[in-house]
């Protein structure tokens, strides 16, 4: 994640200097529940903490800025509906009678004066540029990168195995954008410990009552036997555990309240331990 955010951030400083073109992107892929959104969002958090720190809104502002925006790409998403979610997200209001360039300007003008500087475009597998509507909201997506004076930054599910990569206008995007994988993170690699690393800072948000600190790493090989490495259904399981806690006053997660947690469909079919081993 750490890795991520930095190319983040390098992209975000190489594209103020680039104001004739479009700037360069980046591209999140990789299998299911393998913690596209969570790097995503993290990426976007550090960005915006940073720029924060750096910024301060002045002294009595109610006008804040926003530097990181965050866009669902809707299912059967025509250029129309996605707009749509970009004016969502910054509480734009967007009328019936509004045709797509009139929600289209008032995106590029408000993302403008708000000062977005990173716009992160989620689930753009959903985008068929083979299609009548998948292109025109392909050519959506170019148009604000060219008006938008931000970096855009897209996660998918496999995208180079589907067409946004083919015909010119997938060759546009993969000219400009720069590829990370993001697959099953390993429980050791070289002298690090990545997936522990993970656990340790997870476990470090949690705010239960009775958690012993330092729980949860130690039981890094049973959580990455039981999740694969996938960041995706590792959160899911934690916050589920720390739900349950909560819920049921003990406020401490446990290898056994763990074992109660039902995952994924995936996860449970091909990663869950046999019990009573």
């Amino acid at each position: 994640m750490s890795t991520l955010t930095t190319q983040v951030r390098t992209l975000m400083v190489l594209g103020r200097h680039q104001q004739a073109t479009a700037r360069p992107s980046l591209i999140v892929t990789g299998p299911a529940a393998a913690g596209k959104t969570t790097a995503l969002l993290n990426a976007g958090r550090a960005c915006h903490l940073a720029h924060t720190r750096k910024n301060p809104p002045p002294t009595g502002s109610a006008h804040a800025a926003v530097p990181v925006a965050y866009v669902l790409v809707p299912p059967g998403a025509t250029a129309k509906t996605l707009i749509t979610e970009f004016a969502r997200y910054l509480g734009i209001p967007v009328a019936a009678r509004m045709t797509q360039t009139q929600i289209t300007d008032a995106v590029c003008h408000t993302y403008t004066q708000a000062g977005v500087q990173l716009v992160l475009i989620d689930e753009i597998h959903r985008l068929n540029p083979r299609t009548t509507t998948g292109a025109q909201t392909a050519d959506l997506i170019k148009d604000l990168t060219e008006r938008l004076p931000a970096t855009f930054v897209y996660a998918g599910i496999n995208v180079t195995d589907t067409p946004l990569f083919t015909g010119t206008r997938g060759a546009q995007l993969a000219g400009r954008a720069t590829l990370v994988n993001c697959g099953p993170l390993p429980a050791r690699h070289s002298t690090r410990h990545p997936f522990r690393d993970v656990i340790t800072d997870i476990e470090n948000n949690l705010d239960l009552t009775h958690h012993q600190p330092g729980t949860l790493p130690r039981h890094a090989p049973y959580l990455h036997q039981r999740t694969a490495g996938r960041i995706g259904s590792l959160t899911r399981l934690i916050r589920q555990a720390a739900i349950t806690a909560i819920c049921d006053g003990t406020e401490r997660i446990t290898k056994t309240s763990l074992e109660a947690i039902y995952l994924d469909h995936l996860a449970e079919t091909h990663h869950r331990p046999t019990r009573g081993r």
